[in-house]
């Protein structure tokens, strides 16, 4: 199963309930869950390290910065262009300019191009994307269930989902990820259904939204 479009994520919606009915409560407060799929490529990856760490609004904020300059989706080959003075007015930090300049060379000359990379098996194409500069398990893992509608992703380091997932198993606690992992086994294979429920969850009992920009 690949997620592309919203009769797969229905579908996936479905069968993540049969698995854990104790879901059927909170999917039934949150509603329709965000599909949110962008084209893979470097447009779609920069749009998630923009989103690292970073408030929403900081992360639309700068990527405003950079679209004014690039177009709506920047390709690595523009990116690489830049002098260093225009790279600076964006507001990114050290290690995400440096992820960006990676990723862009990567995908105009690596091992792989990022389009192909969001086609691999779940575990090679996070350690391909992880084996970039300042692209760490959070990223690669967004990008292969925003980008390649991976079905069975769940980003245990997210804070927002391990809040989410806190409030629902652990009494309000925030579990490490480990705990988290170790929950999310129960909703596989479908774990990147779960997040996005998990996600919407966290917006409906915090008010703010935390899905990747």
């Amino acid at each position: 199963m690949i997620i592309r479009d919203e009769a797969d994520l229905k579908l996936g919606l479905a069968t993540l309930l049969e698995r854990d009915p104790r879901l059927e409560a909170i999917a039934g407060a949150c509603g329709p869950l965000p599909l949110r799929l962008s084209p893979p490529g470097f447009a779609g990856l920069a749009s998630i390290i923009v989103s690292q760490m970073v408030s929403r609004a900081s992360a639309e904020a700068i990527w405003r910065r950079m679209t004014a300059v690039l177009g709506h989706r920047p390709t690595a080959e523009d990116y690489l262009s830049l002098p260093p003075e225009v790279v600076l007015t964006f507001g990114l930090s050290r290690g995400k300019a440096l992820a960006l300049e990676a990723a862009a060379k990567e995908d105009l000359g690596g091992a792989y191009r990022l389009d192909e990379v969001a086609l691999m098996p779940g575990q090679q194409a996070i350690a391909a994307l992880t084996s970039l500069k300042g692209i760490g398990p959070w990223t690669a893992e967004v990008y292969l269930m925003f980008c390649g509608g991976h079905p069975d992703i769940f980003p245990v380091g997210d804070v927002a989902l391990r809040i989410s997932v806190g409030d629902v198993f652990f009494a309000g606690e925030r579990p490490t990820p480990e705990a988290v992992e170790a929950c999310a086994q129960a909703w596989a294979p479908v774990r990147s259904v779960a997040a996005r429920l998990f996600w919407a969850h966290y917006a409906r009992i915090t008010g703010r939204v935390a899905l990747p920009r």
